[in-house]
């Protein structure tokens, strides 16, 4: 079982806005993220609808945050990059259910039990 205790906010700016999306979401606590070139499909109602006009070419910051944060990392995108400003940006989390790479391994299983650690043989370990 999970314990959810990350959050994937994905933001998606215009080109040009992802170091805004980035410096906001540090200043709510973030520590790095990961920006991904891409293309909208928005149509004509949905600049209609938004009362915008919709650039094709955006940016996706994919930010990974301890749930604690969410909440004002978002607020801090909304206020920076949001849909009234000129990044025209718009945010969402996902629940995360596991995560490795952030911190030391622990040797430690889901059901609290020791595990072994992989080892690698001595030429792969020096490579």
């Amino acid at each position: 079982m999970s314990d959810n205790s990350h959050e994937l906010i994905m933001c998606i700016v215009n080109t040009g806005f992802s170091e805004t999306v980035m410096a906001a979401a540090k200043d709510a606590g973030a520590r790095g993220g990961t920006i991904l070139n891409g293309r909208g499909t928005a149509n004509k109602e949905a600049e209609s609808f938004f009362h915008i006009a919709i650039q094709p070419e955006k940016e996706v910051v994919m930010i990974l945050v301890d749930s604690k944060i969410k909440d004002a990392v978002l607020h801090a995108l909304y206020q920076k990059a949001g849909l009234d400003t000129m990044g025209q940006g718009i945010a969402f989390s996902l629940p995360v259910d596991d995560v490795v790479g952030l911190t030391p391994w622990k040797n430690i299983d889901k059901d609290g039990k020791t595990i072994k650690m992989p080892t690698l043989p001595r030429d792969e370990a020096k490579s």
